[in-house]
């Protein structure tokens, strides 16, 4: 095997990767408007540094709009950044709608 093949049997698709449906006709244009790994929301810390460091300090809040992360607001903290990005916490149902 070279240095860059893919772990795993050969007749196996990337995990990665989910299945596009062939009879659509705008599958192509959806594939390129997918967030990075399938995250449509994520935290970061405000003043740069690791996600783990500092918990207690404030997090932005940014969401996917189909071209790139966007600012959609604050967290106080770690926990409750977690929560809004795993669609739990307060105001999630809010932004859904």
């Amino acid at each position: 095997m070279g240095r860059h093949s893919r772990p795993g049997p050969p007749n196996q698709p990337p995990r990665a990767v989910p299945h596009v449906d062939a009879d659509d006709a705008l599958a192509a244009y959806e594939r390129r408007r997918r967030a990075p790994m399938d995250v449509y929301r994520r935290h970061r810390p405000l003043h740069d540094g690791a996600s783990h460091l500092n918990p207690d300090e404030p997090r932005a809040l940014e969401v996917w709009n189909g071209f790139a992360y966007v600012p959609a607001g604050t967290a106080e903290n770690l926990p409750a950044a977690q929560a809004w990005a795993n669609g739990s916490g307060p105001g999630a149902l809010a932004d859904e709608q």
